[in-house]
């Protein structure tokens, strides 16, 4: 069974000028309801982590700092949002939702969080909207219940995963492997244990090209029990942020390319939804749930 991770704190926990780009939490999954792709048995709503699963991954004055509503202002403008209870909360279930994600990957194939991807929170920072890393935290989950030795992390979102990189740059258990514009925020990158910045405007075929030729050789090289996938859209040529000029049509291959490799190696994966920032909510629905739907045909 298809398993999805959903909260409605994913959606609600900012003032009202901060709503658009949380729009897309609500949408994906009542678009997979109301297509009848999905049922409410196929969300599950994430709970709360242990501390110590969060301090497997940040610092723990860091993660202080957040839970008790005393980081500085100056690290508080970092993150893009006003710093809150909810926020915090809206974390921690995030995190906690990818690790419960990696439980039923393991089970069924695959598992989704509808939001997560937080690759930009390093392990003392927030930055980007990032303010926990999901995906990392996870990762070391995995690892320190000896539930996998070998993890790649294949991040395909326009922006670099800093954080990530960051995170597991002394880890010889975790591969980092992003692709990203180069041109694009973050400025100051990290640096991956395989990175391929790309060139503003690159199109469709080049795009899928470079895809199709790097992860298959990285996953015969790394030979990974575990992988995390990062399907942000916000590689489509409608976004606002992201200087790339790809199709929905392109952007749904290159989803169907990853689960392609995941399953003919037998490595289960969870995917993290990523950014998307078109102007036109439905441009930013349409192209995730085209990841589900890929996702539902290969593997259900």
């Amino acid at each position: 069974m298809l398993k999805i991770a959903y909260d409605p704190i994913y959606a609600h926990p900012l003032p009202e000028g901060h709503r658009f780009p949380m729009l897309k939490y609500e949408l994906i999954p009542a678009q997979l309801l109301h297509e009848g792709l999905i049922t409410h048995e196929n969300l599950f709503s994430p709970g709360i982590p242990e501390e110590e699963v969060i301090l497997w991954t940040h610092d723990k004055i860091y993660w202080e700092q957040l839970r008790d509503l005393t980081l500085p202002p100056r690290e508080q403008r970092r993150t893009g949002f006003p710093l809150s209870a909810k926020l915090v909360e809206r974390e921690i279930r995030i995190a906690k939702g990818t690790i419960d994600g990696c439980h039923f990957a393991k089970e069924h194939g695959v598992a989704f969080n509808v939001a997560g991807g937080t690759h930009h929170a390093g392990t003392n920072w927030s930055e980007g909207f990032c303010l926990l890393n999901d995906q990392a935290i996870a990762a070391n989950y995995l690892l320190n219940n000896k539930l996998a030795s070998s993890i790649l992390i294949i991040d395909l979102d326009v922006h670099q995963g800093n954080g990530t990189s960051q995170i597991f740059e002394n880890n010889s258990n975790v591969f980092t492997f992003s692709m990203h514009g180069a041109n694009n925020f973050p400025f100051r990158k990290e640096r991956s244990d395989l990175d391929i910045p790309l060139q503003d405007g690159i199109k469709d075929d080049e795009y899928l090209g470079l895809l199709t030729e790097t992860l298959p050789r990285l996953i015969t090289r790394q030979q990974p029990d575990f992988i995390f996938y990062l399907s942000g859209v916000d590689v489509l040529s409608t976004d606002k942020l992201g200087k790339m000029a790809l199709s929905k049509q392109a952007c749904k291959q290159r989803d169907q390319f990853v689960f392609e490799q995941c399953i003919a190696n037998k490595i289960p994966v969870q995917v993290s939804m990523g950014g998307g920032y078109s102007p036109n909510i439905k441009d930013i629905v349409d192209a995730h749930c085209n990841t589900y739907y890929v996702a539902n045909e290969l593997y259900f």
